[in-house]
């Protein structure tokens, strides 16, 4: 089937199963290789994209579900207020380490940031608590959350 979708401000037209996953369109349908595939059940986060917004499991978000929402990917993150300062303060915290889980823990930290500009621990805790960490860089992450939580605070 023929599906036409907005990714990162961009229309695509894609042909294929009704029920394939978004995170299958991304990645092999127009090469979008930033979402990564890590569980396919939705609980490990490192497939998050924005529909719309909002964080979103794309390992089990079906193509037909997306409609005429607008769908931002980590290639594209960095163009939003909020991508930026997340992009910044995980550069300046050294955040990652192996690397791989960093795009759905930065697609959900920028969310987040979207959502509620001053976040506290526990917002943190409860917007980043679907997203693994195999190195454990759980304090830098929420340390770096924090960084871009008083960027907001300040003009930039």
């Amino acid at each position: 089937m023929a599906f036409t979708i907005t990714i990162n401000g961009l229309t695509h037209s894609v042909d294929v199963d009704g029920d394939t996953p978004l995170l299958w369109v991304l990645r092999d349908a127009l090469g979008m290789t930033g979402t990564k595939f890590g569980c396919g059940m939705a609980l490990c986060g490192a497939c998050t994209v924005h529909v719309d917004g909002t964080a979103t499991r794309s390992c089990i978000t079906t193509i037909d579900s997306i409609g005429d929402s607008k769908i931002t990917t980590i290639e594209a993150i960095g163009t939003t207020p909020a991508g930026a300062k997340i992009q910044r303060a995980w550069l300046e915290h050294e955040v990652v380490q192996c690397g791989y889980c960093q795009s759905g823990q930065i697609m959900s930290a920028s969310a987040l940031l979207a959502g509620n500009p001053q976040p506290t621990d526990k917002d943190i805790d409860d917007a980043m608590s679907g997203n693994i960490c195999r190195c454990g860089t759980y304090v830098r992450i929420r340390e770096a959350i924090k960084l871009a939580a008083q960027a907001n605070g300040k003009a930039g």
